[in-house]
């Protein structure tokens, strides 16, 4: 199947996936210069202030990535952004839709921004966007991906609950899904990482009945509210090794039977923090390239 039908068919499910516009020259947002090819690692310059400001419900300088955008009235959007000292914000671009708006090509997913707000309220109003660059962009297989990170964190963040850790994750995973790392570790490292800074996920590497490190070659099963425990006969939720458990609280995915057991397991623990809402992006991932 072509890169092509795979972008249009995200476009259409993925909440928030704006078509990519050309980046214009303004005060508010800089042109984009050429990301350096083959750069290993790259990560975001820093911007021009290395930490926010706030004064009255004033914010600057703040590093963020749009997350999701949607249309609000006639010319603005209303946009989600992920940023590090301040979680995820809801945020009024008023005007961005016009023309000539020097946000319009800069509000856009996967691109490095500093940005700034005001208002005390749950919806406050962008007061600035710039393109910070220090990252290739993602393509193919790898968009489709940073589409369903996007979902992961807009269907389980909730706003204005700081996660500088996740944020530093997600910058890293974005730059491994470019560089062209295997997109079913990097997805499952990052599906990990989430469910832990949220708080959600227990320790994988002990046993949540007798507090007891996981045995190599035991079967457990993974209660979502408590943690690993051994497995018994009338379990219906997915079985998985010790040796899993132990790979995976470990970040290593280099056994096939790892990286299979991982993929059924975060896929279960996923469906029951998202109390059954069907992550789109996830399905379209599952048709077209069986991550």
């Amino acid at each position: 199947m072509s890169s092509d039908i795979t972008l249009e068919a995200v476009r259409a499910e993925a909440p928030g996936a704006p078509t990519p516009a050309p980046i214009t020259r303004g005060a508010t947002a800089s042109a984009a210069p050429a990301a350096a090819p083959g750069v290993a690692g790259a990560t975001p310059r820093p911007p021009s202030r290395s930490r926010p400001l706030q004064r009255d419900g004033r914010v600057s300088g703040q590093p963020g990535f749009v997350l999701h955008s949607y249309p609000h009235k006639e010319t603005s959007l209303i946009i989600d952004l992920f940023t590090r000292a301040h979680g995820r914000v809801a945020l009024v671009a008023k005007g961005a839709k016009r023309p000539h708006s020097q946000l319009r090509g800069v509000l856009q997913t996967f691109q490095p921004l500093s940005t700034g707000w005001t208002g005390k309220s749950e919806l406050r109003i962008l007061t600035g966007a710039e393109w910070v660059g220090g990252m290739l962009p993602l393509e193919k297989t790898a968009l489709l991906c940073g589409f369903y990170l996007n979902e992961l964190l807009v269907k389980l963040l909730a706003r204005d609950d700081p996660h500088p850790k996740l944020f530093d994750h997600y910058v890293a995973t974005l730059n491994q899904l470019a560089h062209g790392e295997p997109a079913p570790i990097v997805l499952r490292k990052f599906e990990l990482a989430l469910l832990k800074e949220t708080g959600v996920a227990a320790e994988l590497g002990r046993c949540a009945d007798t507090r007891q490190p996981v045995a190599f070659d035991a079967i457990y099963v993974v209660d979502p509210e408590r943690g690993p425990r051994l497995a018994r006969g009338a379990d219906t939720w997915p079985r998985v090794s010790g040796k899993t458990l132990l790979d995976m609280e470990g970040g290593d995915y280099a056994d096939a039977v790892t990286l299979a057991q991982s993929k059924h397991l975060m896929r279960f623990l996923l469906a029951h923090h998202l109390g059954g809402a069907p992550l789109n992006t996830r399905q379209i991932l599952i048709d077209l390239t069986q991550l």
